[in-house]
């Protein structure tokens, strides 16, 4: 179709209807120039003015092309579009690329987040320069060839998409060895690889080869010492808890900071997915509902390769441009941080936030975080979203989950990010700026808590992490089985995360401070501590309460007097914390879900014990290995949070 000829822009952009037919004298036309080459090579392309007008309309909203937003749309297929593009420039088209041809050179990557040029090689043949056209460059291009016709024997064309899949499919193998050793070969101080380096697994043989003796030598006063200790400990932990409900946030979204006067930037979403068939409709449907531009998201939906079951689901439903599919080898550790830290050379955002597969996100999350980030300081480099149970009437085991995991989310950790604290991340719903993530090299693949990991790692580097308010829904477990599977593994996770800390203990102080560095400890190892000496502690009482009440001869010196009354503060005092912290942290409809069922914490508490004692025995048996939680579509509705407000 030819072209309609029009005297200058004005008459043309009259004419496609987006500016008066008789503008006033002073008024002025804000089109740029850009956009107007690429209306008139889809008036070429036999799109309707009208069509034309309204996607110029989104382009000058979303700050991006009009050939975004007529793919992005879904108006104008991939496909087919690069395909006219090339016959234009009359070079051939290559809808889909051959791997084992593409040439994997240093620095292939970056064709990942812009696809423009790849080099091929075949057998028989000369090598052929493989481009994306683009309206944009279509002039450029045409007027290159036009003066080197001999250029067309030595170019073709193809999609974006299909230059990334070959890509992807190419450097796979070298990738994956990239990725798995990129931590370890560039901080091998911060990797979990390596679970005891040579001083730690000296001084722990010497310390528990010590305490046998003085065990045997003088059981008493070892057990009395280690009494003290672990009270210590645990007394730490509750007054962190009690402070934190003191002055901490309640649960309600605070009013969205002001936008930016810029327009937004590309956020990337990554999903890492595996045996997550069931749930792919639901992730689908809640990322479709995300307010953010579609040519603005870079979604990547990660998956491990023979992973045919999930593979097959995500082929099932009809996927917009912004999405991925990303392809992950085989290969150990079979890792959710593995999986993220492939994909991460290739994220196109400014700013990049990670979910799990059956999450439920606020539609305006991306909003918040990225306001929150414009509007604060340069060292903030992640921000944590609440994680809301939604479940909680279905088991006492899902209900004791939704109220630990409201004061951890909406009461302690924005405590600590205001007071500027460590502060371990949750597993979803981490927003980062994307440049520092690939900076400080992404996430440990050996660490099976990596959130907490790399939320410490970036504390220690000097940054600092953040908290917003509009939420992410969850369901939590509801059988032991998959409740103690997933705790386990998140202790072995902080048991690794403590000892890659402390490995130097001294510069750990140096790099955090001493205050921070002591939060750090009571964090993360009183956590793990008092959840391996609870039930210790809980039979002490008991014994001590046994003997005064039945046996009358029996006298409580003042040294075991004192730790007694301790030790009933600190198993009492830290279930009210416990139960206290959570219900601030919770509407009166959460709380009401939650119900008479908090009365089975001291129940809960002694499960997370035995969780924590089977972590100890993974660690040493199969510190790698990841425990997968199965996940459902959802059983119930969450409660949909008040509109926000901008101040």
């Amino acid at each position: 179709m030819r072209l309609a000829e029009y005297p200058d822009d004005v008459a043309f952009a009259t004419a496609i209807g987006i500016a008066p037919a008789c503008p006033a004298p002073q008024a002025e036309l804000h089109v740029p120039a850009c956009l107007m080459s690429e209306a008139r090579l889809f008036r070429r392309l036999g799109l309707s003015k009208t069509l034309i007008s309204t996607m110029l309309v989104q382009a000058g909203r979303h700050g991006t092309t009009l050939e975004a937003e007529f793919l992005a749309s879904g108006v104008v297929c991939e496909a087919t579009y690069y395909e006219a593009l090339a016959e234009i420039l009359g070079l051939p088209f290559l809808p889909q690329l051959d791997p084992e041809q593409i040439e994997d050179i240093p620095d292939a990557d970056t064709q990942l987040i812009e696809p423009t040029i790849i080099r091929i090689r075949h057998p028989t043949q000369a090598p052929l320069t493989v481009i994306v056209p683009s309206a944009e460059r279509l002039a450029y291009l045409g007027e290159s060839l036009h003066f080197s016709p001999a250029l067309r024997t030595m170019l073709a064309a193809t999609t974006p998409t299909a230059l990334r899949a070959a890509l992807w499919e190419a450097g796979g193998s070298r990738r994956l060895r990239e990725t798995v050793d990129q931590l370890f070969r560039g901080m091998p101080e911060a990797s979990a690889r390596i679970t005891l380096w040579g001083q730690q697994g000296f001084y722990t043989g010497a310390a528990v080869s010590i305490m046998a003796v003085l065990t045997i030598a003088a059981p008493e006063i070892t057990l009395l010492l280690l009494h003290i200790v672990l009270s210590c400990f645990f007394f730490a932990s509750f007054s962190i808890r009690l402070a934190a409900m003191r002055t901490g946030e309640r649960a309600g979204s605070r009013p969205l900071p002001r936008p930016p006067a810029v327009r937004r930037p590309v956020y990337s979403v990554f999903i890492a997915l595996y045996r997550e068939a069931a749930v792919v409709p639901q992730l689908i449907d809640t990322l479709n509902r995300l307010e953010w531009p579609v040519t603005c998201l870079d979604i990547k939906l990660i998956c491990e390769a023979d992973d045919e079951e999930t593979l097959d689901a995500l082929a099932a439903v009809r996927l917009g441009r912004q999405y991925e599919v990303v392809k992950v080898p085989p290969g150990q550790p079979r890792t959710k941080p593995k999986a993220l830290s492939y994909a991460l050379g290739a994220a196109r955002g400014e700013y990049l936030v990670i979910y799990d597969a059956e999450d439920r996100i606020d539609p305006l999350q991306l909003e918040e975080a990225w306001r929150t980030f414009e509007a604060g300081s340069p060292d903030v480099v992640c921000l944590q979203a609440p994680l809301v149970i939604t479940n909680a009437r279905e088991s006492w085991l899902s209900a004791l989950f939704a109220l630990e995991y409201a004061g951890l989310f909406r009461v302690l950790l924005p405590r600590l990010a205001a007071a500027r604290l460590p502060m371990p991340l949750g597993g979803t719903s981490n927003h980062f700026r994307t440049r520092v993530l690939k900076q400080v090299r992404g996430w440990d693949p050996y660490n099976v808590t990596e959130d907490a990991d790399l939320g410490l790692r970036l504390y220690r580097l000097g940054y600092r992490c953040g908290t917003i308010t509009r939420p992410t829904y969850e369901e939590a477990p509801t059988t032991m089985q998959a409740w103690l599977g997933q705790r386990t593994r998140w202790f072995k996770g902080w048991l690794q995360t403590w000892l890659v800390l402390m490995r130097q203990p001294a510069q750990l102080v140096q790099d955090m401070g001493l205050g921070p560095s002591l939060v750090f400890q009571v964090l993360i190892g009183g956590l793990i501590l008092s959840s391996l000496a609870h039930p210790l502690i809980v039979g002490y009482l008991g014994l001590i309460a046994w003997q005064l009440a039945f046996q009358q001869a029996y006298t409580v010196g003042p040294l075991h007097l004192t730790l007694f009354a301790i030790d009933i503060v600190n198993i009492f005092g830290s279930y009210a914390v416990f139960i206290a912290l959570g219900r601030k942290g919770m509407t009166p409809q959460q709380r009401a879900a939650v119900g008479w069922r908090w009365t089975m914490t001291p129940v809960y508490w002694l499960l997370v014990s035995r969780a924590a004692w089977r972590a100890v025995g993974e660690l040493r048996s199969n510190p790698f290995f990841w425990n997968k939680t199965a996940h459902r579509p959802t059983q119930t509705v969450p409660e949909r949070p008040p509109a926000p407000e901008t101040v």
